[in-house]
């Protein structure tokens, strides 16, 4: 799909003064720019993303209750129980949990709800085990923060809670011991973006006085898999976190490095977002997310490889029925959606596998560029349905808008969940699709390249490529620089290589450089030595049996006017 190009605007006087400031690259000064950093001081917290960077965590709402409470625990020899979500977040929370109550010496009990059986977040059930386990105290991580009446059941149950969650709180706050969520009212922690694991960490600074650097490797793969904004405390916790994972203590992280085949390389985002993240996620998708976590708390590394080994069959059985189900949900859209009525893509099928929809409703989105919603209808005739939006459609408020036909919802404006039922299903559809017309311009059907700036190809060289690297960590609100360079010409003839890669070289007369195009074989026959052409692309290495040299690894191609 053609794809619209939005070049941001340089600031040629305020990157000059962060420039010469910091004695940085011009361009790198402007890239600060683009994302939001203006400040010399901002600037270089930024850049140098230090440990000493983290806030007094005692900033945050009731930490000082919540760290009281735990340390009665310890005093009178009680139990906790660490309740858990079954995602990435959720796990690597309970698992830094253990680490540091075990090491005060607590009994600690766990418990992650199955996802089909018991769905997202505190359950009912859960106080009665609580109740039979002898449990004192329940610390609620990556959830709780609006299950009032699951709360309530456990302090009926004679068991106090504490929760850790950095999710939106409703206007009113269960009646917990305390509530470490930076988001809830009257909290004035300065950074607001912090994943779970990310907020345990700050309750394990508390307890200990310092940070536990050898606990970072966890909460940065939280922090990427859990897509919150690379910035402020985000950035510095998976900077160092990622750094450290090479030389993990975690016997279990590192026979999953081994299992995965990226142990012994530098790890970035893309090997958490894309490697790691989708095989801890595997095991609540297809089973359950014990396996990750007792992963994770193994001191033995046989039985951290053997978990290991079943987190990657889970992973590839995930695969293989996520693919089907893609191959079938794509086979409907061709079949069924008229995108000149049906802005947004709603589908559903008896059978299809919950613990892939929210993937296979993001594959769709990205494919066709639509809203989509993707339903799954059990024997009884309830669908559960995970739902993927576009820029322009705030999801949440277009469920909010259809609420009559659901049974329930909830989400943000990216990303979203419900029930409904099979006979509200044609309505539903209806009535999101006549939402959709006020709401998506035709404009906002057609996806936006966004990019950094316009540069000439004479100035990539390796000190440019070094000096962006400066940037990493990418991810959420720092994503990978992307520049664009128009009126180049074509070098060679392109050739087609493994998964339909593109790979020729271009010039502009001063510099040649070579560009590949990952799944880019579709524009092979536009690509004919002297054509011009405009490309954007980001910079990257080409480490390929020789020493690294610059190379453009492209996310658009056009001809030039």
């Amino acid at each position: 799909m053609q794809k619209q190009w939005r070049i941001n605007d340089a600031d040629p006087k305020l990157q000059a003064t962060l420039s010469n400031a910091l004695d940085i690259h011009p361009i790198i000064a402007q890239l600060l720019i683009n994302r939001g950093i203006t400040g010399i001081g901002q600037a270089k917290d930024f850049l140098t993303a230090d440990i000493a960077g983290l806030h007094d965590p005692f900033l945050l709402k009731n930490m000082d209750i919540a760290v009281g409470r735990i340390q009665k625990a310890k005093t009178d020899k009680e139990h906790i129980l660490v309740f858990g979500d079954y995602d990435v977040d959720g796990v690597t929370s309970s698992a830094l949990l253990n680490n540091i109550l075990t090491r005060m010496g607590i009994k600690v009990i766990h418990y992650i709800p199955h996802r089909f059986h018991h769905g997202y977040g505190l359950n009912e059930e859960v106080a009665e085990f609580a109740r039979e386990k002898k449990v004192d105290l329940l610390i609620a991580v990556d959830c709780g923060i609006n299950a009032f009446e699951e709360v309530k059941l456990l302090n009926d149950a004679g068991v106090e809670v504490i929760i850790i969650d950095h999710h939106e709180p409703d206007h009113r706050l269960p009646d917990a011991a305390a509530i470490i969520n930076p988001k809830q009212k009257d909290c004035s922690y300065p950074f607001k973006h912090l994943a779970s694991a990310g907020l345990v960490i700050k309750l394990i600074q508390a307890l200990l006085g310092k940070v536990d650097e050898d606990m970072l490797d966890l909460a940065a793969i939280a922090t990427v898999a859990d897509i919150v904004p690379l910035h402020g405390e985000n950035r510095i916790l998976v900077k160092s976190g990622l750094s450290r994972l090479a030389n993990t203590k975690n016997k279990g992280l590192l026979a999953l490095l081994d299992i995965a085949k990226i142990k012994g390389k530098k790890i970035t985002p893309f090997h958490v977002g894309f490697i790691l993240g989708p095989r801890i996620n595997a095991a609540g998708r297809m089973d359950t997310a014990h396996t990750s976590l007792d992963l994770f708390l193994s001191e033995d590394p046989q039985k951290a490889l053997d978990l290991a080994k079943t987190l990657e069959r889970h992973n590839k059985e995930r695969q293989q029925m996520q693919g089907d189900i893609v191959d079938e949900a794509m086979s409907l859209v061709e079949q069924d959606v008229n995108f000149n009525e049906q802005k947004v893509i709603v589908l559903s099928k008896e059978g299809w596998h919950r613990g892939v929809l929210g993937i296979v409703a993001s594959k769709i989105t990205d494919k066709y560029y639509r809203p989509t919603v993707i339903i799954s209808i059990d024997e009884d005739g309830v669908g559960t349905a995970s739902a993927r939006s576009i820029n322009g459609f705030h999801l949440h408020n277009a469920l909010s808008g259809c609420a009559d036909y659901l049974e329930t919802f909830g989400g943000h404006a990216g990303a979203a969940g419900l029930t409904i039922k099979k006979e509200n299903i044609d309505p539903f559809k209806e009535l999101i699709n006549k939402l959709a017309q006020e709401m998506l311009e035709a404009k906002k059907l057609i996806p936006t390249l966004c990019i950094d700036c316009e540069i000439p190809l004479a100035s990539i060289n390796m000190e440019l490529a070094n000096v962006i690297d400066a940037m990493q960590p990418f991810g959420e609100g720092n994503p990978a620089p992307i520049f664009c360079s128009r009126q180049v010409t074509v070098k060679t003839y392109p050739k087609i290589m493994g998964k339909d890669t593109l790979k020729f070289w271009v010039t502009d007369e001063r510099s040649t450089i070579s560009a590949v195009g990952f799944g880019m074989g579709k524009y092979s026959g536009l690509i004919k030595p002297r054509a011009k052409i405009d490309l954007a692309y980001q910079i990257t290495l080409d480490e390929w049996n020789k020493e690294p040299t610059p190379q453009l690894t492209l996310k658009d191609i056009r001809l030039s006017e």
